[in-house]
């Protein structure tokens, strides 16, 4: 068995290795683009007409441009909301390390697993649910993945503007600002510029979970 000292050693020797296995990171500015081949952090993508949707938006821990993995190239782009640090991993990198650190390569796949299914759902939020119900997910999602970093979970700041949020939601800006001010009226949340409270997260579940 080995001792608490071991343990850490190895634990060190396995994140030192992990680092030699990717890039070094590197700062990002606020509104600076990353992954210029067309990626992103909160991410952007080009619609048929020419127009810019917002297809995704991440957070610290997470993976992005996974669609590269099987075509080599990214299909939208990464923009920082604000100051961050990317850390580039190529794949190839990645795949040689798993292999020799099956832990390691577990997490990699539960990574990719989590953000498949996270796409998923943004595809079932944006095909089948209503307006309000739309908000209301995206609020609570935010609020989970707050609370899974260690910050509260009940109140955060919106990185993204109203109108971000409604390209992201495929909700027009005055739509977005209206359900607001009505989840405000309602008692559901409270909002102060970029700072959102949520005041009765049971109703905010229930309206989601609501067939009608």
């Amino acid at each position: 068995m080995s001792t608490p000292d071991q343990a850490r050693s190895g634990r060190t020797s396995e994140a030192n290795r992990l680092t030699s296995a990717t890039k070094t990171g590197r700062a990002v500015e606020v509104y600076d683009t990353t992954l210029r081949d067309g990626s992103q952090l909160e991410g952007i993508s080009l619609t048929v007409d020419g127009h810019s949707q917002v297809a995704g938006y991440h957070m610290s821990g997470e993976i992005i441009g996974v669609e590269g993995i099987g075509s080599d190239h990214y299909g939208c782009q990464a923009v920082a909301l604000e100051d961050t640090e990317v850390c580039v991993m190529p794949f190839e990198r990645l795949e040689a390390f798993g292999r020799k650190h099956l832990r390691f390569q577990h997490n990699v796949h539960r990574l990719l697993s989590l953000e498949i299914g996270r796409q998923h759902r943004v595809m079932l939020l944006l095909g089948t649910m209503l307006a309000e119900r739309r908000l209301a997910v995206f609020l609570l999602d935010l609020a989970d993945r707050y609370r899974d970093r260690g910050y509260s979970s009940c109140e955060y700041v919106l990185r993204m503007t109203r109108e971000e949020i409604g390209s992201y939601l495929g909700l027009k800006l005055e739509t977005v600002s209206r359900l607001f001010s009505k989840f405000q009226r309602d008692g559901l949340v409270q909002v102060q510029g970029r700072t959102i409270k949520l005041l009765d997260r049971i109703s905010l579940r229930r309206l989601v979970e609501n067939s009608d």
